[in-house]
């Protein structure tokens, strides 16, 4: 274990309190042999203008902006440690957990923890296996790694190759992780265009696995529009060699948002992003580049759209989705800027790269997706600094809508919105600009709470490990799950 100087705090608002932090490291690689890291896993970097980066500088020099890597944080949330990136050059992505363990995605592969003692996480072992972006699932001894950029075959040693060429590959990875220590590589399923993300849905001895994928193109053999739906495969739990897509659900039958020029600055609909499953419920909520989609799931292999919503003037682009705890709410993200830009501003504004609040009324087939308020961070970002709404998770606190979410270089925010038109911030944390000359990708890509404690995925900086202590939230500690993969929402209840 590394320790290194305590970071200097400067007060933002909500008042930001100094607290120790010790940086964790601890390396066991295991990577199959022959792989090498994808070129493309390395995070964007562009100049900002002389005006922009004196402007960066002169903000930190009066205190309004956190220093280059300067850490800080509200009074209720403390950092308790980080784990950077090791033997994964690539950028750091989603998370899922089981028991004691943390599984990272990584653009190089996937990363196991063993969080047992979130002070003193430590890393059990690393596989490497490219392709962007590793978004993760877990369960029983089955790991799930999406790849959406195109391999010259479906094995760990693949290289770059372009979707042009019919041999290209693109789909999900299967992993046995019965051995934490050693992973070994099952199954691998080719799906359209890929797979950005994708979501368990349990039922009885299989799992169905929704798949999310978009940006067709007629020169991509096996990406050809229309692509107006989601892959959906079967894996039968006890022989997931057996895996393969069960069917193609067409969503958007009349082809979804058309975008610009007819909604300009709007994603046309060509697939979804991301969706979010409460199989106990039997609902879904699709985030659909330019619609916010109700599924109702009770036919796992036949999901089916109940209603669907569009924003034409703030949303950019539909990102993700999080129900509340009883199944009422949705709150949708805006990826404005494709999650590379620096949104979070004055010049932007409050609520464009927001988030979206949607109750959900009505009963049965009648139910119905109706906007309430935008939700973004309250603390303006530097010019070089991306941020815009991206992953988070519930916080299961009793009587309240609580959620923990990552805003890239816009850190981790912890807000309420009990009250749907009336959402507000309640903790932070973050760190300065990597950089006061260059836009570099960085920052919180998914922030989840589990089991007590809040897991920040940094595309950059690594695994931060954090706790929120408030007389809001309190209730949530008592929580404990065996397993949580946070597009299939548990039912806390």
């Amino acid at each position: 274990m590394t320790s290194l100087p305590h970071p200097r705090v400067r007060r933002r608002r909500l008042g930001v309190a100094a607290a120790a932090l010790g940086l964790l490291a601890s390396v066991l690689a295991a990577a199959p042999a022959g792989a090498v890291p994808d070129p493309g896993g390395a995070p964007v970097e562009k100049p900002v203008s002389r005006s922009s980066s004196a402007g960066t500088e002169a903000a930190i020099a009066r205190g309004d902006l956190p220093g280059v890597d300067e850490i800080v944080h509200s009074s209720n949330v403390t950092p308790l440690g980080n784990i950077p990136k090791d033997a994964l050059p690539g950028v750091n992505s989603d998370l899922a957990f089981q028991g004691r363990y943390a599984f990272a995605g990584n653009y190089d592969g996937f990363r196991i923890f063993d969080i047992g003692n979130p002070k003193e996480p430590r890393t059990v072992s690393q596989v490497l296996c490219p392709g962007s972006q590793n978004d993760v699932s877990v369960s029983g001894d089955l790991l799930f790694l999406s790849t959406d950029s195109s391999r010259s075959d479906d094995s760990c040693a693949s290289t770059a190759q372009p979707a042009t060429e019919k041999s290209s590959w693109e789909g999900m990875k299967i992993f046995d992780i019965s051995d934490k220590k050693n992973p070994k590589y099952v199954a691998a399923v080719e799906t359209a265009c890929g797979s950005h993300t994708h979501t368990l849905v349990p039922d009885r001895g299989d799992v169905y696995v929704y798949v999310s994928s978009y940006s067709p193109s007629e020169s991509f053999p096996d990406c050809r529009p229309p692509h107006d739906g989601i892959s959906v495969i079967k894996v039968p739990r006890h022989a997931p060699q057996k895996a393969a897509v069960v069917g193609f659900p067409v969503l958007f039958p009349d082809g979804g948002n058309p975008g610009g020029p007819v909604n300009p600055g709007v994603s046309k609909t060509t697939g979804c992003h991301d969706i979010t499953a409460f199989p106990t419920l039997k609902l879904a909520a699709g985030a659909c580049m330019g619609d916010g989609i109700l599924l109702d799931i009770s036919r796992p292999a036949e999901p089916r759209v109940l209603d669907r919503v569009q924003d034409n003037v703030n949303f950019a682009f539909w990102h993700s989705a999080t129900f509340n705890e009883r199944g009422s709410k949705v709150v949708f993200t805006d990826e404005l800027g494709g999650g590379g830009a620096a949104t979070c501003n004055a010049e932007v504004g409050p609520d464009r790269g927001a988030d979206g609040v949607y109750d959900i009324v009505g009963k049965g087939d009648a139910r119905k997706l109706v906007f309430r308020s935008y939700y973004k961070i309250p603390r303006h970002q530097a010019a070089t600094e991306n941020c815009v709404a991206h992953n988070g998770s519930l916080i299961p606190a009793k009587g309240r809508d609580i959620m923990v979410q990552a805003w890239y270089q816009g850190g981790v925010s912890v807000w309420d919105f009990t009250d749907s038109a009336k959402p507000r911030e309640i903790g932070y944390f973050e760190r300065g600009p990597l950089s006061t000359s260059t836009l570099v990708g960085g920052g919180s890509w998914s922030a989840y709470y589990y089991n007590g404690h809040i897991y920040s995925n940094d595309m950059v900086k690594g695994l931060d490990v954090l706790r929120v202590d408030d007389p809001r939230t309190d209730s949530a500690k008592s929580v404990r799950l065996s397993r949580l993969n946070v597009q299939t929402q548990p039912d806390y209840r």
